[in-house]
């Protein structure tokens, strides 16, 4: 945590002060956990598509770029498929955050950038 304690969440005051493992605001007399502030601060990038829009596990995507697939049969999946239910990884290979069940290609691992959010 840095040296500058936050402004309250419920008045947005700065004269807060720790108390054990509370922080407080004697504006208000709101109390708050020091370790939810951190985690709230810390919060992860929002992973977004090629056009800038937020992704979701679940969501319908639809791919933008002829990708080629490396592996035992090769071949290309077109501009336009459609691919349902995504999920979102941390941990995928390189830059791969998506992992998905491709029509015709199987579960793969994709990048955000090369696809868009369907309706």
């Amino acid at each position: 945590m840095s040296d500058a304690l936050p402004a309250c969440p419920a008045c947005h005051e700065s004269y807060t002060y720790e108390q054990g493992a509370l922080l407080v605001c004697p504006m208000c007399g709101h109390e708050w956990s020091a370790a939810a502030e951190e985690a709230v601060t810390d919060s992860p990038v929002a992973i977004t598509d090629a056009v800038g829009n937020v992704l979701a596990d679940g969501d319908t995507v639809t791919i933008v770029k002829d990708l080629k697939v490396k592996g035992a049969g090769g071949g290309v999946v077109k501009v336009g498929t459609k691919v349902r239910g995504i999920r979102l990884i941390a941990d995928g290979v390189g830059d791969h955050d998506i992992d998905a069940n491709v029509p015709g290609f199987g579960r793969m691992q994709l990048k955000s950038s090369v696809v868009k959010k369907s309706l």
